[in-house]
């Protein structure tokens, strides 16, 4: 496992002429009355053997329960965390009931601490889409890039393709 490499995609659409990313909340006790500053792109480590797009591929799927139709992928680049972690993205177009429960993987973790009893919580507990304006305040400091950047590529897209329809 590449313990210092995660990579993610993150969904967007649009509402009303607007962008709205999807973002997930993680689930497990340590952030349950948490809110800003904790939301995510659905990513993960990238494994021994996978390659990078690859392991965004899965972990999409594997946190959020949403499959992956295909879609034109949209490459948001990287940034780097302050532990070193390289974070890789892409974008992509599409949809999601988020009032639906999340079928995500789980992960293991001893609760209530120092107790010796070990429960099962959900990597991700609920999804929502936000505008980018909300979701700069949802999302972990170290991935705010990706929305800058999304925002950016779809406002020269939709610039781009207004100027080819006149």
């Amino acid at each position: 496992m590449l313990t210092k490499v995660s990579a993610g995609l993150m969904m967007y659409r649009w509402n009303k002429g607007n962008p709205e990313v999807l973002l997930a909340h993680p689930g497990g006790p340590l952030f349950s009355s948490k809110d800003h500053g904790c939301w995510s792109i659905p990513k993960g480590h990238v494994e021994r053997n996978e390659t990078i797009p690859a392991a965004a591929l899965r972990e999409f799927t594997e946190e959020t329960g949403l499959s992956f139709a295909g879609q034109k992928l949209l490459p948001l680049g990287k940034t780097t965390e302050r532990s070193g972690k390289r974070i890789y993205i892409w974008a992509f177009c599409g949809n999601c009931d988020t009032a639906l429960p999340v079928n995500s993987n789980l992960f293991e973790m001893e609760w209530p601490p120092n107790s010796g009893h070990f429960c099962s919580f959900p990597e991700v507990d609920r999804l929502g889409f936000f505008t980018p304006s909300a979701a700069r305040n949802k999302i972990e400091f170290a991935q705010l890039a990706f929305i800058d950047r999304l925002e950016h590529a779809l406002y020269i897209g939709s610039r781009y393709r207004k100027a080819n329809t006149i």
